[in-house]
């Protein structure tokens, strides 16, 4: 018996219907944008971060 696991909750895959076979399909892509929109926010957060270090640099270098 083959299973899946999805939010915690398992599901039986032996027999799926085609259209069960598509919404899964359908559940591992949106999980797949998900997962890469959260890396673009890691990514985003990390650059204002250092951003945000060379204004402040740069402002701390105008009053010198």
């Amino acid at each position: 018996m083959k299973k899946i696991v999805i939010d915690d909750k398992e599901y039986d895959l032996s027999s799926p219907s085609e259209n069960a076979l598509v919404q899964l399909r359908n559940i591992e892509f949106v999980d797949q944008q998900i997962l890469q929109r959260n890396n673009e926010l890691q990514i985003s957060e990390t650059a204002r971060i250092g951003y945000k270090a060379a204004f402040e640099k740069e402002l701390a270098k105008a009053k010198d």
